[in-house]
């Protein structure tokens, strides 16, 4: 009895910890829609990852690569330890952190575990992250090695939503300027059940991946 007390109560807490959407760089508002409730860690935790009570099925999106080839996620990464993240590249703060948070870390693996983590960035922004801009940018905030996706953004949404993050169409102010609202967790898939298990938020440091990137690889819990 009491074990399935502390599961409810864990499954508690991820579900009422809702994200909210932001612009980086800007105000949050709250989150509407999704398939899923959205998942983020407790505010009072000890750790960077949240292990789910309820791991989130890999979404099934086929997107175009950074060479503007054909990419279905779900079946180029089967198998392999993976960290998604859904965010855009002219994003001026969380989203190039996070990109060289996990860089760094992934830069201290082992070849052999870098060569088997896929670290995928999924635009938010596809009307002006293109192929070509992707590749460039993620050279230069995360890793050339690291897979940048981009497609129409009825179909990233409807991946994103897959994952409970949540995202909306880009928009302009009155000074021209281009904002693209979205949740800021990286989900990380375990090589041995392609499952969703853990969730990062954006206050996740290079520290943090640098320690729990060897047991991801592994398809182990942090």
């Amino acid at each position: 009895m009491r074990k399935k007390k502390n599961v409810l109560v864990a499954a508690a807490l991820v579900a009422a910890a809702t994200l909210t959407l932001s612009a980086c760089g800007g105000s949050d508002t709250t989150a509407k829609g999704g398939n899923q409730p959205l998942a983020e860690a407790p505010p009072a935790k000890t750790k960077a990852a949240t292990a789910l009570d309820r791991p989130y099925t890999k979404p099934n999106l086929v997107l175009k690569d950074t060479n503007g080839k054909e990419y279905d996620l779900r079946e180029a990464t089967k198998g392999k330890p993976t960290l998604i993240y859904f965010g855009y590249t002219h994003c001026p703060d969380v989203c190039p952190l996070t990109m060289s948070n996990i860089a760094a870390a992934y830069k201290k693996l082992p070849k052999a575990d870098q060569e088997k983590l896929q670290v995928v960035f999924v635009t938010t922004d596809p009307k002006r992250d293109t192929p070509k801009e992707l590749g460039k940018w993620l050279k230069g905030a995360g890793s050339p090695d690291f897979i940048g996706l981009t497609g129409d953004f009825p179909t990233i949404q409807a991946g994103a939503r897959q994952l409970g993050v949540s995202i909306e169409p880009s928009t302009t102010d009155k000074d021209g300027n281009v904002t693209s609202m979205h949740t800021k967790q990286v989900i990380a898939f375990s090589p041995k059940t392609d499952a969703g298990y853990l969730l990062y938020t954006d206050q996740a440091t290079a520290d943090d991946y640098t320690a729990d990137l060897p047991k991801i690889v592994k398809g182990e819990t942090p």
